[in-house]
């Protein structure tokens, strides 16, 4: 991420709304917009594959038999910057099911990659398949299960101005698609 090309044309942005960069509530805003869009966005630097590699510390699966059982993790909290209009997508709550294949994921790791998925330019439909995929690389099963649900300023802070819709959305990959009870672990 270019930090100083960030600070740069915040400024610019602050002079073009009219406002005066150098004075004093405003002299420091570009440098602190530049490190928060750097943390904020930091998934930006890595693929799908770099994450599950980044994030994909597993453990032998030898208290869940094969195929009977899944791991479900629910009410993660993420947020995201729509890329469409660079607006916040917040209040955003996502649950990940996954059949294990041999081993399980680190919980803690399931969260992280959620984290890191959403610290994109993101539509929320993209960061549900980007969870899936890099779950199921990580954990090395087909069986994922992703929904997410979340408020979009897009909607709430402009134009419809609509504060009270939600988004929900899901995604399924491998038996998840064909088997309602699995489905239903999401719920």
């Amino acid at each position: 991420m270019d930090t100083k090309a960030i600070e740069a044309h915040v400024k610019g942005i602050l002079e073009a709304i009219g406002e005066d960069p150098d004075r004093e509530g405003l002299r420091e805003t570009p440098q602190r917009v530049a490190k928060m869009l750097g943390e904020m966005l930091e998934g930006i630097a890595y693929s799908n594959h770099e994450i599950a590699e980044m994030f994909g510390k597993t453990f032998d699966n030898d208290c869940l038999p094969e195929s009977e059982n899944a791991v479900i993790m629910r009410d993660i909290t993420v947020f995201s910057y729509c890329e469409h209009h660079l607006a916040l997508m917040y209040d955003m709550s996502v649950n990940v099911a996954y059949v294990p294949r041999g081993k399980v994921l680190g919980l803690s790791k399931i969260a992280r990659i959620c984290d890191m998925a959403a610290k994109r330019l993101q539509l929320q439909e993209r960061i549900g398949r980007d969870i899936a995929e890099i779950i199921s690389e990580a954990a090395d099963t087909p069986d994922v299960g992703v929904t997410i649900s979340g408020c979009h300023s897009c909607m709430t802070a402009r134009g419809i101005k609509n504060s009270n819709a939600k988004t929900y959305t899901t995604t399924y990959l491998g038996a998840f698609r064909d088997d309602a009870a699995l489905r239903e672990l999401l719920r």
